[in-house]
């Protein structure tokens, strides 16, 4: 009777482990499918901004719009990415690229409604289209400018330490230049004056 009581005890515990190992699996897969999702859903987007691009009037060109401004902001990120990665004071550099990012998604938003009126609307707006344009310059501008702003930074420091580098190596290289011998000298000296009497006439 023993036996069999531990035997259901260990079965018990087994078909526990099992029951928590599966609930584990199945919450594990229930947040790798809805991540899975969101990416999905961002690749079919992107997807149909290029095959929209591709057409031609103002919708085609508001999408390469959208299309432009996403490559700036990627390049933009990646540069300040790297900028704190290396350890540089940024300063408020990260507070105004989380604002520029806000920017950013509201204006992409907005191109993305008047592309879609204009593919089903013939009624075609100039100053809405005109007032979006001048958004798009001015946050592409303001992406380069960050860019600017961090290459001339690398570039200075990136400067500096070659100059002391440099410096660094030119001390390396005379700390280990062996000292003239003085006997050396005597014997140059001696050469030269035996020379010089040979050549007096």
């Amino acid at each position: 009777m023993a036996e069999i009581s531990e035997i259901l005890l260990i079965a018990l515990v087994i078909l526990a482990f099992l029951l928590l190992l599966g609930g584990v699996g199945i919450y594990v897969l229930v947040k790798l499918g809805k991540k899975a999702a969101v990416k999905a859903r961002e690749a079919t987007t992107r997807i149909t901004t290029h095959v929209n691009a591709m057409g031609t009037g103002e919708a085609a060109e508001v999408e390469r719009l959208r299309l432009d401004l996403r490559r700036e902001m990627s390049l933009t990120r990646q540069a300040v990415d790297q900028a704190q990665r290396q350890g540089w004071g940024l300063g408020d550099l990260p507070r105004i690229m989380a604002d520029l990012t806000k920017h950013v998604d509201t204006h992409d938003g907005q191109l993305a409604m008047f592309a879609q009126q204009q593919r089903v609307s013939p009624y075609v707006d100039h100053v809405t289209l005109d007032r979006l344009r001048e958004h798009q310059a001015k946050l592409t501008a303001t992406c380069a400018r960050i860019r600017t702003g961090l290459l001339n930074d690398q570039v200075h420091h990136t400067a500096s330490g070659i100059a002391d580098l440099t410096s660094r190596t030119d001390l390396e290289i005379e700390a280990r230049r062996r000292d003239p011998d003085p006997l050396d000298e005597i014997d140059d000296l001696y050469r030269r004056t035996m020379e010089e009497r040979r050549n007096e006439p």
